[in-house]
């Protein structure tokens, strides 16, 4: 009889527990919005008199960044810095999430491509502003990893699949837009070639583990697209398959 008791003052401290923790991650998460408006303010070259548009910010506030990382902690989660998932693979600063997520100017009815799914969060703020999100990873534990983590979040518009990236997925297509999270010396051809007229791609070019240009490429016609170089960053280089 006098367990119960000690069971429901455990499960209580438990539950305040939970509580604490979930309000911390609402107060860096409201802290990291406002890191990402101050480095928005500071880049108006970047991204020009608009700046990053409310759509992009309230998916960055409502998007629990730690439940897509291995510590799951608020305090890791929210800062702007870059994220260590395992495998030699990271989640970007929550700037450069953002800002690639602006770049690519994704609309509520565009289907979208992402390749390089890694923990899933860039996949999920597409998720948020895009119809359907279609999203390409080469590492078969964080494509498991991820598809699951999408699944049990309902982000049901999103399609998670295991391959090399750099053929794209013409079944999905064609894509209003494309985000890569991976860096190249080149735009893959058959990236280009499944981007709609008038949609984007962004991604950065150059080598990997060093600086590269953060890239946006507009396809203006059949066979014909433009360049444009942003700003510099530091991604992880493109992983093709052996096979």
């Amino acid at each position: 009889m006098k367990v119960l008791p000690l069971l429901v003052f455990a499960m209580g401290v438990v539950a305040w527990e939970a509580t604490a923790q979930d309000a911390q991650c609402v107060r860096e998460r409201a802290a990291m919005v406002e890191a990402i408006r101050a480095y928005a303010r500071s880049a108006a070259g970047v991204l020009g008199q608009q700046g990053l548009s409310e759509r992009v910010l309230e998916a960055m506030a409502q998007t629990k960044r730690h439940l897509f990382i291995p510590e799951q902690s608020c305090s890791i989660a929210y800062a702007d810095r870059p994220i260590p998932i395992g495998l030699g693979q990271t989640i970007s600063q929550p700037y450069i999430v953002a800002l690639m997520t602006q770049l690519a100017e994704v609309a509520p009815d565009h289907v979208v491509l992402e390749v390089g799914t890694g923990s899933g969060y860039q996949a999920a703020i597409l998720a948020q502003l895009a119809r359907t999100v279609c999203s390409i990873e080469i590492i078969p534990q964080l494509a498991e990893t991820a598809a699951k983590r999408l699944r049990d979040l309902a982000y049901d518009n999103v399609s998670v699949r295991l391959g090399d990236g750099y053929d794209g997925w013409p079944e999905c297509g064609p894509f209003d837009a494309i985000v890569v999270t991976a860096a190249l010396g080149q735009p893959p051809s058959p990236l280009i070639e499944q981007l709609k007229v008038g949609g984007r791609l962004v991604m950065p070019l150059g080598p990997g583990y060093t600086t590269q240009q953060l890239t946006v490429v507009e396809k203006i016609a059949p066979g014909k697209t433009t360049t444009r170089g942003v700003v510099l960053v530091r991604f992880v280089p493109f992983t093709r398959s052996q096979n």
